[in-house]
Formats: C-alpha cells, structure tokens, sequence
C-alpha cells in the first residue's frame, strides 16, 4: 500500500504531464486544419522534388558528348556563352603557340640541314643583320662561328619556348573540358537541393522513465 509520501509525488508528476499536455494544445495545435496543412504542404514539395530531379548520370554524358549541353539540360543557359567562351580562348592559344613552334622548328631544320635552296629562317632573322656573318651555308668564306652558333641558340629558344606552351594549352583545354562535365555533375546534384528558408519547431508532451520511476516533460523537434 503507497504511501501518503508517495501519493503525493506520483500526483505532481501527473499534474505537471497534464499541465504541459494543455500548453502544447494551447501553442502548437490552434486546430486540425494545421496539421493538415503541413501534410498537403509536405505532398506538394515530393511532387516537386519527384518533377524536378535530375540525373547526375545524363548531365555528364550531355556535357561530354557535346560541351555545353550538360549545362542546357541543367537550365543553367547563361553558363553555355562562359563554356565556350573558355574553349575559344584555349583553342586560340594552342593555335597560335602550335603554329609559332612550326615556324621556328622549320627554320631551325633550313638553318642546320646545310641546304643552300631551303632558307626559311631568313624571315625570323632581323634584317639589320648581315647574313654573310652567320649563313655558313650561304657565306662559307665569311661567316663568323660565334655569330652561326648565336643565330642556332635563338631558334632552338624559340622552339622550345612555343612548343611548351603550345603544350601547356592543350593541358588546358583538356583541362577545361574536364571541369565543364564536372560542373554539370554538381548543378545535376544540387538541383532539386532544398535552400527554403522555412523552419518549424513543435513541442510535445513526453512520458519516460528514470532511476526512480517516471518523469514528465517536454520534447522540441525541429523540421527543415
């Protein structure tokens, strides 16, 4: 048989569990049509998320099969002038750097290959300069070595300066290519991502049992 102690302290506990009961009434639950709400609410957000999601998969493959068109499929338009805009400034620089190299890699072959007839290497030489000087091929009575051995050095420095960079472009437009798939990717990822600004918090009652008995209180859960 309780105690009159103990009847005393089971009957708090219990006020307290109906006190909070009748405040979570009174703050969260105003009426039914709330609840109803957030459910209809919650319906309309899987439709729209079930509408709009996109396929990670198909994004790479569009963008890979043809640049530009990931992002299309994205709905990411202005980001298609910015795609090619990068290929057309990469591709410039390749173009320019490759054919640079070809000059100079051709005047160093006519400079070096002892063949009177193939003289290239004339239009990169300034003029101001004397081609009996350092033309052994031309001028093999009057040329000066250190003027022939200056005049290789410049067009193996040539060469070799276009021809790196030439390379560093292609590292590049590769390079961007590369980037443009893995963008589309991320848009396809993050597009149906939830940035909503919309927060609940609802309190309810809660009964759980502790070292001793039973324990009233209150429990908050937030939904994002």
């Amino acid at each position: 048989m309780q105690t009159e102690k103990e009847l005393k302290i089971r009957l708090r506990k219990y006020t307290v569990a109906v006190a909070g009961i009748f405040l979570c009434m009174s703050t969260v639950y105003p009426g039914q049509a709330q609840d109803t709400t957030f459910a209809s609410v919650n319906r309309g957000k899987i439709a729209d998320t079930l509408t709009a999601y996109h396929s990670p998969r198909k994004a790479a493959l569009y963008a890979a099969v043809f640049p530009g068109l990931g992002q299309i499929y994205n709905r990411k338009y202005w980001k298609v002038p910015v795609v090619y805009a990068g290929f057309a400034t990469l591709g410039y620089f390749v173009y320019f750097n490759g054919a640079h190299y070809i000059t100079y890699r051709d005047a160093y072959l006519d400079f070096t290959d002892k063949n009177p007839g193939t003289t290239s290497y004339l239009n990169l030489i300034s003029s101001s300069i004397d081609p009996s000087e350092y033309d052994d091929v031309l001028y093999p009575e009057t040329y000066k070595k250190e003027y022939r051995d200056w005049i290789v050095t410049q067009l193996e420095n040539g060469m070799k300066y276009y021809k790196r960079y030439r390379d560093l472009s292609v590292i590049g437009l590769a390079g961007w290519y590369i980037l443009t798939v893995l963008d589309a990717v991320v848009d396809a990822q993050l597009f149906d991502f939830d940035i909503t600004q919309d927060l609940s918090m609802r309190i309810l009652p809660a009964i759980r049992p502790d070292g001793t008995g039973t324990a009233a209180g209150l429990t908050c859960s937030f939904t994002f």
